[in-house]
């Protein structure tokens, strides 16, 4: 049972490694997917990278937006990638540190 049990948690902190969520919290605020860049600014600060990532076309291929990652801390360790396309937070992904 105890095999079981360790190979389990094991297996749970290999695939913890990167971890996505919808919401993130900035000191006492929180920010979510679909918040824009400007509110995040405003909650969480600068961040401490910026990266162009290039850019995305609409579905119907008459617009480009651009695409970015915005990376925060380490707080504890972790490390937060903030991606937006088009001005819009889409994903959220924490990462312990290097």
């Amino acid at each position: 049972m105890n095999r079981l049990c360790g190979l389990g948690l094991g297996m749970l902190l290999a695939a913890g490694h990167v971890s996505a969520a919808n919401t993130l919290r900035c000191g006492s605020q929180l920010i979510s997917v679909g918040d824009r860049s400007s509110e995040v600014l405003q909650k969480c600060g600068q961040p401490a990278a910026r990266d162009d990532l290039g850019y995305k076309r609409s579905v119907n291929r008459r617009e480009e937006y651009p695409v970015e990652e915005w990376t925060y801390g380490p707080h504890s360790g972790m490390y937060q990638y903030l991606r937006f396309e088009g001005n819009r937070l889409v994903e959220i992904t924490s990462k312990r540190g290097r």
